[in-house]
């Protein structure tokens, strides 16, 4: 099966003041195309900077990450930039919507960033799928978290991405709602075919994942397939 993540002894330490902090030390693992792929482990175990090294939001200061064949140290700021416009999608825990547009303007920016056609059209489309085609005109303010995380789940999947990343997405939900979210974000994944990466806390979560990598310490404890999915 065609990988597309594939990080090979990854390291990310800091120096703060005259501390020398290591937050990853040697990450290796990989993800398969169409795969969905849980990152768990406690609080400061490394879960949200391993995304951003995965991601090409940050640099790491050993080993490498190849995200969908393009080894990233290789891309400039710029490139990577494009590549994530291309390949990826995020959905963030505290949901990262611009909240002087409405939610159907949120949604279509992306495509209208890649130029593609009929943008409002399909931005009416995601934002049905999710359950919001009566809220379509409504801002962030005017929406409960529930539903302000369903528009960044539309507009996650707007530009067909390769790869979604999904950093604790149901953190600020309460638990229905949560459930509820997720159920769709899996529908949705299933239904355009795209690799899915978790960071999470909630074991719960994890279980509906293909595979669950577990961190401890920076370091990765363990690598499991959840068979019953």
């Amino acid at each position: 099966m065609a990988k597309i993540l594939n990080v090979t002894q990854l390291g990310k330490s800091y120096q703060s003041g005259s501390k020398h902090l290591t937050v990853l030390s040697e990450i290796d693992f990989h993800i398969n195309k169409g795969e969905s792929f849980a990152i768990v482990g406690p609080s400061g175990s490394g879960k949200t900077t391993l995304l951003g090294l995965c991601a090409g939001l940050d640099y790491p200061n050993e080993g490498s990450v190849e995200l969908c064949s393009t080894d990233l140290a290789s891309l400039s700021e710029d490139e990577r930039a494009q590549l994530r416009n291309r390949e990826v999608g995020f959905i963030f825990q505290n949901f990262q919507l611009l909240p002087t547009l409405t939610a159907l303007e949120n949604v279509i920016v992306p495509l209208e960033l890649q130029g593609v056609n009929n943008p409002i059209e399909t931005g009416r489309e995601l934002l049905a799928k999710v359950g919001l085609d009566d809220r379509m005109d409504h801002y962030p303010s005017q929406l409960s978290g529930g539903e302000q995380q369903r528009v960044a789940l539309a507009r996650a999947f707007s530009s067909d991405p390769s790869i979604l990343f999904a950093d604790e997405p149901t953190g600020n939900l309460d638990e229905e709602t949560g459930e509820m979210v997720i159920q769709l974000l899996f529908n949705l994944n299933k239904e355009a075919g795209t690799t899915l990466v978790i960071v999470t806390h909630d074991l719960e979560l994890a279980k509906k994942c293909d595979r669950v990598l577990k961190l401890k310490g920076g370091r990765i404890q363990s690598t499991e397939i959840n068979h019953e999915n």
